[in-house]
């Protein structure tokens, strides 16, 4: 069975699978789900990842335009109570307790948070609850914010350890031809520039990401040695179908054997600064070593000492991902020199590894 060695499960619920177009909870569906989990749970720990606060919360207020984000947030607020409360109400009625967890990205991308989280949702498996998920819309802006429960879902997958990530949404997967739905795939194993080629960019009404979110949310989990599967939430009982028919589009995860901190690492999704790097850099990274300012080419974006970098090569392949010991502005000043050089430029004593080789997942 294709989730006999899953052990831990994160299921991410899309906006369309539990709101339908009139902005109205679907119970019945959800109802299915539980029992689905019922006879699937045996022995696995579960964590639900669902969208609908603000679908629900315009439903309940009457708003049918698009809001600007302050507005949003409030209408969140409204939203998210009705949620929870379904879930409440409905799993209680089948004997199974939830918990609710609101995250923002400072509680996935800050390590030391990061592991608080961790130890939450260890308590609740322990409780036997299920976790219920959500961003925490109601105070997260533009400048942090997720932007989408699928990369949540992967980031909360990844720190949990997960095994598997299951994505509900209105279609079965990813399609080589976006009009046919015979040409469904069955396997990624690299996302690539093809595979980004495929991708109808368009979201649903009620939906913040559409497949390109989803991609990137496959990186995460691949990078994680957790398999992520996209499948069709539009019909009942969506888990059963799943096993049983077998219409999905699995991304099948790169690395297996890796600290729990180098999966942090590689699952990082807040940074967009890039380190260019040269191919005498690239070949030292694939042998496992550090990375020196004599192969830094250039610097893209600010950032501070610490932060989570992406390492690139002059052809904008993703080479490695890792925490800097320097800021982008001492590696402006330094990139392309020998490491001896570094003290008599920058005028005082540092690190002579930019990003050293324990600090670094390749990717």
């Amino acid at each position: 069975m294709l989730l006999d060695n899953s052990k831990k499960i994160v299921i991410k619920l899309g906006s369309s699978t539990v709101v339908n177009k009139k902005g109205i909870f679907k119970k019945k569906w959800l109802l299915s789900l539980i029992k689905d989990l019922k006879k699937y749970k045996k022995n696995r720990d579960i964590v639900i990842v669902s969208s609908g606060a603000i679908a629900l919360g315009q439903s309940y207020l009457k708003i049918k335009k698009k809001t600007k984000l302050e507005m949003s947030q409030a209408i969140a607020s409204v939203g998210q109570i009705i949620l929870i409360n379904q879930f409440k109400n409905l799993f209680e009625k089948n004997n199974i307790k939830i918990g609710q967890i609101l995250i923002t990205p400072d509680d996935t991308e800050q390590r030391r948070r990061a592991l608080n989280a961790r130890r939450t949702f260890e308590n609740l498996f322990n409780l036997g609850a299920i976790p219920i998920v959500n961003e925490n819309d109601t105070t997260a802006t533009s400048e942090i914010k997720y932007g989408d429960n699928d990369r949540l879902a992967a980031r909360v997958a990844q720190i949990i350890g997960a095994d598997t990530l299951i994505i509900f949404s209105d279609v079965d997967g990813l399609y080589k031809d976006k009009r046919s739905k015979k040409s469904l795939i069955k396997e990624v194993r690299d996302i690539d520039k093809q595979i980004y080629s495929l991708v109808d960019k368009k979201i649903n009404a009620f939906g913040s990401g559409g497949m390109i979110t989803k991609l990137d949310a496959g990186k995460i989990c691949m990078n994680s040695g957790c398999q992520m599967i996209i499948a069709s939430g539009q019909n009942e009982n969506p888990l059963k179908k799943l096993i049983q028919n077998k219409n999905y589009t699995c991304f099948v995860p790169k690395i297996s054997k890796l600290a729990a901190r180098k999966k942090w690492i590689a699952g990082s999704i807040t940074s967009f600064a890039k380190i260019y790097i040269d191919a005498g850099a690239v070949k030292a990274i694939s042998l496992g070593k550090s990375l020196l300012s004599a192969g830094i080419i250039n610097v893209f974006g600010n950032f501070k000492k610490g932060e989570n970098i992406l390492i690139v090569d002059e052809k904008e392949n993703e080479i490695a991902r890792g925490l800097s010991s320097f800021s982008s502005q001492e590696i402006t000043k330094i990139k392309g020199l020998q490491s001896s050089q570094i003290e008599k430029v920058l005028g005082y004593s540092s690190k002579s590894e930019i990003i050293h080789k324990d600090d670094m997942v390749k990717l």
